[in-house]
């Protein structure tokens, strides 16, 4: 250590210098105040300060009381919720000697002053974002088996512990799951999804939720007034929707727009530091669209342009804000109404005037516009273009209700079409009696002209009639005409006819039909063996001529004749047998034409053929040569023998 005096100004004093690497002044020097963040000025030193945590903060209350504490907590939740400060607060009060009846800490004794003076023992924090190695978590281990000098429990703090590697999780099993008895471990993570499973179940979960604006509100409130800072309470609540429930956040943006204003926060300097637009823009854009004056939403919106607002902003903005609006339109949902409380009844009031579905609707446009937004070249054209499709939504949308009533009305201005009631035609007797049609409801009863009871009797002479010649039809509309002049007329008509008449007709029907049948069995042929390979051949010219692979196993297959109408083709091997296959259908249609035979058919079958052996010399291995070299020359063997060969077969 080297002492010497060193002159500055009017300032001279001695200066100690530890070797060469860090100096102060003993004399003359200035001190000056170090300006602390709220985020840590104000951090809670107790459970009963934690904002929005009270689910947590009671149950870590009642265990300490009961002497139930877990040796390993998990705390998990978004950033700056209260993780880690709930952390510290619960390993200082579990070291605490003068534990109060709530259980909290009495930030009097030695330990609790250590611990707030930073100076705790029984403390260890280590950031796992960096310390993550197989290593760092072994050194860990190996301070957990030292006892502590002095309080109860050594406790371990771990943050962003999901940032660990699997080997330096698998290390710290075992010792997570059968700590010492004086040793607790407090994990925290934002991601609990990246933790091992077997790191959960030796672990105590603790879920944090974010804080709601309300108690973000309430907390920056007090802060304000502790510091002295005249803040409208606007300017908190936009700073709370910013925040997003996390209090971290909430302080430091309270930290900057102070420095900002020179400690005086008010909504429109807020609005403007945050780059938030006004709620009052939107209200302004939805009065013109709803007006379908374009004219008016373009100039808003190029006065919001020239203020440095990107469109992407604005859309996003202008989503919130209607979203806003359909939030109002029930009671039920009023309270997710995320707004300042000078704009709730505004809200309400316009909301209950403008149509959801037009609010609904405007959401799909402005979604829309949002996802094409960051391909869009002309950025402000593109906004533009939504202003415009927002400006004239009400009036498509009523072109479209009244396209939609037009194709409705001629529907149901239709009427069922009116027909004539036609009596039924009486059934014929056997033996050529006639049976009369009795009435059965108003259809077979009624004639058009609304005469009743009148009987009609159908002879079999009319059946006659309607089954000869080439048309039914004509015969029955005859019949049926007939019928309905003498149901008009109500009176009893009889064609009295031979009750044979329909057997007979029946009969000629059944001759015909056989005669044409024994024509065509006349014409057609059996199967020959020269027509039928003829006409094989002929097909198979056919697909050579269109360039089927088909016709080779057409030429190589044998025909083979069961009887005068079925026959078998017998093919080598299954390939064959497939080509074929495929060519079937017009192979028979080819043969049933040319044979003037529909009842040809024909099998395809695979039949091996038996393979011939060629004649000729069979060549000889190396035994057999052998064997022919010794008996040729026997002396061959003899010296095989003595000088103890092998042969390679």
């Amino acid at each position: 250590m080297e002492i010497f005096f060193l002159k500055i100004g009017n300032h001279e004093g001695p200066v100690i210098a530890c070797s060469g690497i860090c100096c102060r002044f003993a004399t003359g020097a200035t001190s000056m105040d170090k300006f602390i963040v709220s985020a840590r000025k104000y951090r809670p030193q107790d459970f009963s300060t934690v904002v929005g945590q009270s689910h947590i903060t009671t149950t870590l209350k009642n265990a300490i009381k009961s002497g139930q504490l877990a040796h390993a907590f998990l705390f998990c939740g978004p950033r700056g919720v209260g993780k880690t400060t709930c952390a510290r607060i619960l390993a200082k009060t579990i070291n605490c000697e003068n534990v109060s009846p709530e259980g909290e800490a009495c930030n009097h004794c030695h330990s609790c002053v250590s611990f707030n003076e930073g100076t705790s023992l029984n403390i260890h924090e280590l950031d796992a974002a960096s310390n993550n190695s197989v290593d760092d978590i072994r050194t860990l281990v190996e301070q957990v088996r030292f006892a502590p000098q002095a309080g109860k429990y050594k406790v371990y703090i771990i943050d962003e512990v999901h940032m660990l590697s699997t080997s330096a999780f698998n290390a710290f099993l075992k010792t997570l799951e059968e700590p010492p008895p004086y040793a607790i471990f407090i994990l925290a993570t934002t991601e609990k999804h990246k933790i091992l499973p077997t790191i959960l179940s030796r672990c105590q979960i603790f879920d944090f939720k974010r804080i709601t604006s309300a108690d973000t509100v309430a907390h920056l409130e007090d802060i304000c007034k502790k510091e002295g800072i005249k803040a409208e309470k606007a300017a908190l609540q936009i700073i709370a929707q910013k925040s997003e429930g996390a209090m971290r956040d909430a302080l430091s943006i309270l930290d900057k727009i102070v420095s900002f204003t020179s400690g005086e926060l008010t909504y429109k300097n807020t609005l403007e530091h945050l780059n938030i637009l006004d709620a009052d823009y939107y209200f302004q854009l939805l009065e013109a669209m709803q007006q379908q004056n374009l004219a008016d939403a373009l100039l808003i919106y190029d006065d919001i342009n020239r203020k440095g607002f990107e469109g992407d902003l604005v859309l996003n903005g202008l989503a919130e804000f209607i979203r806003n609006l359909l939030v109002c339109k029930d009671e039920k949902v009023a309270s997710l109404l995320e707004a300042v409380e000078s704009f709730k009844d505004r809200y309400i009031s316009v909301g209950k005037k403008v149509d959801a579905v037009y609010l609904v609707s405007a959401l799909n446009v402005i979604n829309e516009s949002e996802i094409n937004y960051k391909s869009a070249r002309n950025k402000r054209l593109h906004v533009e273009l939504a202003l415009i499709k927002l400006s004239y939504l009400a009036q498509a949308m009523q072109v479209i209700a009244g396209e939609a009533g037009d194709k409705k009305k001629p529907a149901e201005q239709l009427r069922p079409v009116s027909f004539r009631n036609i009596p039924a035609m009486a059934p014929v007797g056997r033996g050529g009696r006639k049976v009369e049609a009795a009435p059965t409801g108003t259809a077979g009863a009624t004639g058009a002209s609304g005469a009743s009871g009148a009987k009609l009797i159908v002879e079999a002479g009319i059946a006659e009639g309607a089954v000869k010649g080439a048309g039914k039809t004509d015969g029955q509309a005859a019949a049926v005409k007939d019928g309905g002049q003498a149901a008009e007329k109500g009176n009893e008509q009889e064609v009295k006819t031979p009750a044979a008449g329909s057997l007979k007709s029946l009969s000629k029907i059944r001759q015909q039909f056989a005669d044409q049948s024994q024509g065509k069995e006349a014409n057609s042929r059996s199967l020959e063996v020269e027509a039928l390979h003829k006409a094989w051949q002929q097909y198979a010219d056919y697909l050579r001529e269109n360039r089927n692979p088909a016709v080779q196993s057409l030429e190589l297959a044998t025909l083979r004749i069961i009887d005068g109408h079925s026959f078998e083709v017998v093919t080598s091997n299954n390939l064959e047998q497939k080509f074929i296959e495929q060519e079937k259908r017009g192979l028979s249609d080819h043969l049933q034409q040319v044979f003037a035979n529909k009842t040809i058919s024909f099998a395809v079958i695979v039949e091996e053929k038996a393979s011939e052996e060629e004649p000729g010399e069979k060549p000889l291995n190396k035994r057999e040569q052998f064997q022919q070299i010794v008996e040729q020359y026997p002396l061959v063997k003899e010296l095989k023998d003595r000088l103890r060969l092998e042969l390679d077969y």
